[in-house]
């Protein structure tokens, strides 16, 4: 079942966080992830949410390719480089949604 990561992120310093940026790209797609959405926020329609944050979206063919990225060594080494660089909330969205909620 596909499954797609959803990131909302705000970013404090951006000389910084470009280094992650740098070095975040390549591991998603060695997970068989492929960016759907990456883009600031054009337009807050409902809710406190910042006007100034990013989101990201990537799709992946199952959840567990999807943990793999988030668990894998590179994406790893890729997140220390936006310590105190940016503030990133990441949800894992199952695809179709379950009959739970």
């Amino acid at each position: 079942m596909p499954a797609h990561l959803v990131a909302t992120i705000r970013i404090t310093d951006p000389a910084r966080f470009g280094h992650y940026l740098k070095a975040i790209n390549g591991p998603a797609e060695a997970h068989g992830g492929e960016y759907v959405l990456r883009g600031k926020v054009a337009e807050v329609m409902e809710g406190a949410v910042d006007p100034e944050e990013r989101v990201v979206v990537i799709r992946f063919p199952t959840m567990e390719a999807a943990k793999g990225y988030v668990g894998s060594d590179a994406y790893r080494a890729a997140t220390a480089h936006r310590v105190g660089a940016g503030r990133v909330e990441t949800r894992l969205l199952a695809d179709p949604p379950s009959q739970q909620e």
